[in-house]
């Protein structure tokens, strides 16, 4: 799915240093079928997110995953099929489970509607609650509870809403000779699609291209209020 935010001098390269005018280019989509992912044309319901690029990097789908292990009960406000995502996450395709989270939020706040391939930090009020619940609970399904915004939000709360911290918290940042920098997802990415490797809340990730109001927005969003969204449909 899809996202953005309003610049910062400091933030505004996280997830993107020094970019060059091609590094956003519109990537293909994914869609599958039971466990099988293809790649299809761009112009389908999931589009690609300007400001995320071509997903970083490509996980083989794992051939022992039973049709049985993907949940087909998925709540949506806006009509959407989970089960691609179910699937991606029950397969071990992180990567591609991350771009069809983006790419679902600009669905769901509208933004496609308006012509835009990024979200507006105020139109994350605009997603339904139970389109982000039904999300989480696949995240955190399948990570075993190590991924999701849910848990973005708790390492955001305990770095007392220190932005620098957080990202240190959860893997988006990563040092040369020294110097901090966050962690590029253009080109070669850089941040880590294991579930077993990635610290907690590396996934899915939010670009901040345009600052940070987006994901702080999205981690305020009145669905993390309660627990209510852990309920199984």
């Amino acid at each position: 799915m899809r996202l953005s935010i309003a610049v910062t001098s400091t933030l505004a390269t996280l997830l993107a240093i020094s970019t060059p005018s091609h590094a956003f280019a519109p990537s293909s989509t994914t869609s599958l079928t039971c466990n099988t992912v293809s790649s299809t044309s761009a112009s389908t319901l999931y589009s690609t997110m300007a400001d995320s690029g071509v997903p970083p990097a490509q996980a083989d789908a794992s051939d022992s995953v039973s049709d049985d292990l993907i949940p087909t009960k998925l709540p949506s406000d806006k009509g959407m099929d989970y089960v691609p995502l179910a699937t991606m996450l029950a397969s071990g395709q992180l990567a591609e489970a991350d771009q069809f989270t983006r790419d679902a939020l600009i669905e769901l706040a509208g933004s496609k509607e308006k012509g835009r391939t990024f979200v507006y930090w105020t139109e994350v009020k605009d997603i339904p609650a139970t389109d982000l619940a039904t999300i989480e609970r696949l995240w955190n399904k399948f990570s075993k509870g190590k991924f999701g915004y849910s848990v973005q939000k708790k390492k955001y709360k305990q770095s007392k809403g220190d932005f620098e911290q957080f990202c240190r918290k959860i893997g988006w940042t990563t040092t040369d000779d020294e110097v901090e920098r966050k962690k590029r997802w253009f080109g070669a990415s850089e941040f880590t699609y294991d579930v077993k490797k990635a610290p907690e809340g590396h996934l899915p990730l939010t670009s901040a291209l345009r600052g940070t109001s987006l994901i702080k927005n999205l981690l305020e969003h009145p669905v993390w209020d309660n627990d209510d969204w852990k309920k199984e449909p």
